[in-house]
């Protein structure tokens, strides 16, 4: 019996070796080891799973290579644009051909924007985010996937489509219909005028060698009187002086018998003026900008009407903002993400697009608060400018304006050289968002390799036999098998010996 159960030991270790020799595991199923069993089997599911992740990565990281590739090429198309922009400057130049040259590279841009696809996934046209899987994150039992965001770039020259819901409550910041009285103050828009004004008055000097100055944009403008000197001489005398000048858009005439009147007819660019007189003398701004005062410093303002936007505010995707001008209306629809500054030059964009007579445009910043503001000038004056807000659109292309790019004009061609600067920062910004997001998901990439391979190894410590230990396991329980039978047939030898005995 107990050879017999020897034997019986010795071949049940026998078929455990065997057993982990053909499956190469020391747990190949739950029997052997629930638990490690359990959570090796949790394991190789997340290894299953970071597969499926390497792969959609593998996909998203092509799929942003084609887009990031798309809108370099666009870059270099829009900087060729540029080229040809700048070539139009020049008066003396077949202008004609240079606008050939220009619609053949936009509509190549058109075609690369429409090709830029994988797998019928285009990143440069539309607004909609593209999520990547990225990753299996297991956390108290339950497994969420995470996802690599990347924002689509649209490059497209499409107008977009104006929304019809009110955005009354919304605060874009100073945007009001303009007033009946500019003044120089005042937010939002403000009414255009032929030339902004102010008034100076002079009194008589009373003896001489009094003092009068006149200080227009730093140019300084002096007289002494000879004796008694009417308002009328020294008023003259200022005209004369300030014409004789040449100053950009700024002209003097006489007003009444005693004032002088100071135009600025300058589109965007204001004229600071400021006054001193000696003790006796006297001279002073008596209306500016139509308000009237008394003072001895002040601002003419530039001529072209201001859209002051709030640089806080959120735009939204889909807001419709129209400026109307001279029963003509101008759209500009923002994307996902836009902000004022966008808004801002999308408009200008769309104003300058239409070659609109006498109408000019330009964007500036406010170097102390960081708000954006559009500044029309309208040459021809008395036409009204409006602005309304709308909800609910869809967006204008990142490139609007590009199909109406003219430079057949003096107008056209100035309009277009700092409009193209504007479509070219956005196709440089969008090829370098392809680029961070291509190179994270390469990171993300290499990452998941690396782990399903920490768990590979992971799994095979806990479950994979030690071969070289179970070979020399085998070895021995063959000797012990073989020492083992011998024993029992000694064992099944000894009644026979006894039996003998009774022959």
């Amino acid at each position: 019996m107990v050879a017999l159960q020897t034997m019986k030991s010795i071949n049940k270790n026998m078929g455990m070796v065997q057993q982990e020799i053909s499956t190469g595991k020391s747990v190949a199923n739950a029997k052997d080891n629930a638990a490690v069993w359990a959570i090796s089997k949790v394991m190789e599911s997340d290894v299953k799973g970071f597969k499926g992740i390497g792969d959609s990565l593998a996909l998203g990281s092509s799929t942003i290579s084609v887009a990031r590739k798309a809108s370099e090429t666009v870059t270099k198309l829009l900087t060729d644009i540029k080229g040809k922009v700048v070539a139009a400057q020049e008066e003396n130049v077949d202008r004609g051909k240079i606008q050939t040259d220009i619609s053949v590279l936009r509509d190549q841009i058109s075609t690369v924007v429409g090709a830029a696809q994988f797998n019928g996934l285009n990143m440069i046209s539309g607004t909609d985010d593209l999520n990547i899987l990225s990753s299996l994150d297991r956390s108290g039992g339950s497994v969420t996937a995470s996802s690599i965001t990347v924002g689509r770039q649209d490059l497209s020259t499409g107008a977009g489509r104006v929304g019809t819901t009110s955005a009354a409550a919304l605060s874009y910041g100073s945007i009001t219909a303009p007033s009946a009285t500019p003044t120089p103050a005042a937010t939002g828009l403000t009414t255009a005028a032929t030339g902004r004004a102010a008034v100076v008055t002079f009194a008589a000097a009373t003896a001489a060698g009094e003092q009068f100055a006149m200080n227009v944009n730093g140019t300084l403008i002096n007289y002494t009187s000879v004796g008694a000197d009417s308002a009328t001489t020294i008023r003259d005398h200022f005209a004369g002086a300030l014409n004789a000048l040449g100053l950009k858009g700024i002209s003097a005439g006489a007003n009444g018998t005693d004032a002088l009147d100071l135009q600025n007819a300058n589109s965007f660019e204001s004229v600071k003026l400021s006054l001193t007189s000696s003790v006796n003398a006297s001279m002073d701004i008596t209306s500016l900008n139509g308000v009237t005062g008394t003072a001895d410093v002040g601002v003419i303002e530039q001529r072209a009407e201001t859209i002051d936007f709030n640089g806080s505010a959120r735009v939204l995707e889909g807001d419709s903002f129209r400026v109307s001008l001279a029963s003509r209306s101008f759209d500009y629809i923002a994307s996902k993400g836009e902000t004022m500054e966008d808004v801002a030059k999308g408009l200008k964009l769309a104003i300058d697009s239409n070659l609109v007579t006498g109408v000019s445009t330009k964007v500036t910043q406010d170097a102390t608060t960081g708000a954006w503001s559009l500044s029309v000038d309208d040459a021809v004056g008395g036409r009204a400018l409006e602005l309304s807000v709308t909800q609910g659109g869809e967006a204008s292309g990142g490139l609007f304006g590009l199909n109406n790019m003219d430079v057949t004009t003096n107008k056209g061609a100035n309009a277009a050289l700092s409009n193209i600067e504007t479509m070219i920062g956005r196709s440089i910004d969008a090829a370098a968002a392809f680029g961070s997001a291509q190179g994270r998901i390469e990171i993300q990439k290499e990452f998941v390799s690396d782990l399903s391979d920490a768990l590979k190894a992971g799994i095979g410590s806990m479950v994979d036999a030690d071969m070289e230990e179970t070979a020399a396991r085998l070895q021995a329980l063959q000797v012990q098998q073989q020492l083992g039978t011998q024993a029992l047939s000694i064992a099944n030898q000894a009644p026979q010996n006894i039996l003998a005995l009774f022959r």
